[in-house]
């Protein structure tokens, strides 16, 4: 059974609802119109946007005096809490930790929050280990991550998949490894002609499942 590569964000942790929850509360809370909703989700682009960016666009948008930093703080551990492991996420892991896959959390991000994401929300009991960018000193899709990810392990990267929501991030560090992946669509067609997932998915349960019944043949 191989070594699984699985990003955090919007794989194993939903990191899109939890905030979205907080966005709600948020922009209630600063007396905003709630069709503001689908602003901050657009300009918080999945994370992808830097806190302090988004922080400033806030900011600007609502003619905050509160300082940017209290601003940044309240975005790096406000969303966060609204978080939990589903539990049939880990009962996946698990189930596949018994039949001898081997799951790494490979996830971009500072190691400070990650961990304590990890940690918060039990997932840490159900993956072998897991490689932050900050702390590793490189990011997705370079592969120098993944190789990492596979020496915490003491495992060989060859033969591994990659598991993960980013086209670019987890399929394209797939490709230019030449490892097998896995793409969770979340309602998106795929579009990148330059590579592509070996499987599309719906959710990380389903990609878990695909990588068994793959291994097993």
């Amino acid at each position: 059974m191989p070594l699984v590569l699985i990003a955090l964000d919007d794989t194993l942790l939903d990191r899109s609802g939890a905030f979205r929850l907080w966005a709600k509360g948020f922009l209630e809370e600063i007396g905003a119109p709630p069709e503001d909703l689908d602003w901050l989700l657009s300009v918080d682009a999945d994370g992808l946007t830097s806190r302090w960016d988004l922080a400033d666009l806030i900011r600007e948008r609502y003619q905050l005096t509160v300082p940017s930093i209290d601003l940044v703080d309240e975005l790096h551990a406000g969303p966060p809490a609204f978080e939990k492991l589903d539990p049939m996420v880990g009962c996946a892991l698990q189930i596949a930790g018994d039949a001898g896959l081997v799951p790494v959390v490979v996830t971009n991000g500072k190691a400070e929050i990650q961990d304590s994401r990890i940690r918060r929300t039990g997932l840490d009991r159900y993956v072998a280990d897991w490689v932050i960018s900050e702390r590793a000193g490189v990011s997705k899709p370079n592969p120098r991550i993944f190789a990492l990810a596979a020496q915490r392990v003491r495992m060989r990267l060859g033969g591994a998949w990659v598991v993960g929501d980013s086209p670019e991030a987890d399929i394209g560090g797939a490709a230019a490894m030449g490892l097998p992946s896995v793409w969770l669509h979340r309602g998106r067609e795929w579009v990148d002609d330059r590579f592509a997932p070996t499987q599309v998915v719906g959710n990380v349960i389903q990609g878990i499942s695909a990588i068994m019944a793959a291994a097993a043949r």
